[in-house]
């Protein structure tokens, strides 16, 4: 009888490995083209879209980071505690709130006691009521609010607010904040309104320093060097962008501005959908901040408020994003360009602009989604309407039709400076791009300017495409 070596063995074992891989493979390449078969349906097709848009929402849970363990003690100090919600970080919003169960429509997102809320009230409490009350003119409900923040955040370790200071974000994106050679490539309308907000607060800042200067007292160091512009600039962001309202109050230490800015620690980082419906404000006899849905939210999905009907120029403005497939956003049309392709020889052309601003059709003016707006069209109905027909403007201003001719001339005017728009924006987008490439460091500025004129030019095509339809409609 012959000896078994080891190495024979081995041999059989590999021998018998190779067999059973050989059947399992087999067997599992009929499981997969069987599967490949039944995956190919339409029942198929929604379940790996749903997987699909559920993995794109959900997030990355953040609550074990030292700042949101921090924040929840200190919140857990002031009679709040959460078990909805979670810290987490979204791949297209960035850092939100995640929910920890299933949300039904009307349930209760969130309920923050009074004890939470940084409000004028909060201020005139501490040790900057006294100058507060004493100052003259009487101070802003804004100046107040940027002055705390600004005194706290120097303060570090020492700030009783140190947990909620810490969350919030270092640097803004408003465009107030943003380079001057990003602000260039903004458009128009928003470009004068973003110079705009920066000439005011400048101007808000230099008007403060002489109270900025009786805080002496309280600090060791110079108050030029605490309060620099650029602190001041921060808290200024803070409060516009992250403030809830309050109903107004009124107090004789400060000025007849409207006092109805609130801090809402925590709650501040539910992130906008213009999708979403909630039912939001301050409840007299809870005395909490209370946040209801009106829609559902599925588990480990984010939770999502709205700051109102707001398109993407405006949410730049005041918030500093841009909301992709925003459905409130829109395409602004000034007079310059609105008269852009009109014939010049039109002597009654004045007469019509005049006519237009004494009715207030000379603002607003927009495409969107669904093509350009009734004003848009109506003030184009107007400006094209002929010699003969001039006497009928009245009608057009109330939405009658006036005549073929005058219907397709407008729609051509408007598909002219559709087209127009859509050059420039490619042009803006191609300059954005080549400055991406060179300016490494504004790359995230420059990303976001880029976002806002992708979205345009998504508006302007869409618009292009309905008014070809309404073209060829005429034709």
């Amino acid at each position: 009888m012959r000896m078994r070596r080891p190495g024979d063995v081995g041999l059989q074992r590999r021998e018998g490995s190779a067999r059973r891989l050989r059947t399992w493979i087999g067997h599992l390449n009929r499981n997969c083209t069987c599967s490949m078969k039944k995956g190919r349906g339409r029942t198929s097709r929604i379940r790996r879209r749903k997987l699909f848009r559920s993995s794109e929402s959900r997030g990355v849970n953040e609550s074990y980071k030292p700042e949101f363990i921090e924040l929840k003690k200190w919140l857990k100090e002031r009679k709040f505690e959460d078990m909805n919600l979670t810290p987490a970080r979204f791949p297209g919003t960035g850092r939100g709130l995640m929910s920890k169960i299933s949300l039904q429509e009307g349930q209760m997102i969130i309920s923050l006691p009074e004890s939470c809320l940084l409000t004028t009230d909060t201020v005139i409490r501490s040790y900057l009521g006294a100058y507060i009350a004493k100052w003259q003119p009487p101070l802003s409900p804004l100046l107040a609010l940027c002055t705390f923040l600004v005194a706290e955040k120097h303060a570090g370790d020492r700030s009783v607010w140190k947990p909620y200071l810490e969350v919030l974000p270092k640097a803004y994106t408003c465009p107030v904040c943003l380079e001057p050679e990003v602000v260039d490539l903004l458009p128009k309308p928003l470009k004068a309104k973003a110079r705009e907000q920066r000439t005011r607060l400048q101007a808000f800042f230099t008007s403060s320093r002489d109270f900025f200067s009786s805080l002496r007292p309280l600090f060791s160091e110079a108050v030029e060097s605490i309060f620099s512009y650029s602190a001041f600039l921060w808290a200024w962001c803070t409060v516009n962008t992250r403030a809830v309202y309050m109903k107004p109050r009124r107090r004789r230490c400060f000025s007849a501005e409207p006092d109805t800015y609130a801090l809402a620690p925590y709650l501040d980082l539910l992130n906008h959908s213009p999708d979403v419906q909630v039912q939001a404000g301050f409840n007299e006899e809870t005395r909490c901040y209370e946040i209801r849905t009106v829609s559902s939210c599925r588990k480990h999905e984010e939770v999502f408020i709205c700051y109102g009907p707001h398109d993407n120029q405006r949410l730049l403005l005041e918030y500093g994003f841009v909301s992709i497939h925003n459905p409130h956003a829109c395409v602004y049309v000034s007079k310059d360009i609105l008269v852009k392709y009109l014939p010049s020889t039109d002597k009654q052309m004045k007469k019509k602009i005049s006519i237009l601003k004494d009715h207030d059709f000379i603002e607003n003016l927009t495409f969107g989604w669904d093509g350009p707006s009734w004003r848009l069209l109506t003030a184009l109905k107007l400006l094209c309407l002929e010699a003969e027909e001039f006497t009928c403007w009245k009608k057009v201003l109330l939405g009658e039709i006036i005549s073929d001719t005058n219907e397709k001339t407008s729609l051509d005017i408007a598909q002219k400076i559709c087209c127009y728009f859509i050059e420039e924006t490619n042009a803006m987008l191609q300059k954005v791009s080549r400055m991406k490439a060179e300016e490494i460091a504004l790359i995230n500025q420059l990303t976001l300017v880029e976002t806002l004129w992708t979205e345009e030019l998504k508006i302007l095509q869409a618009s292009a495409g309905i008014l070809n339809n309404l073209q060829t409609a005429f034709t």
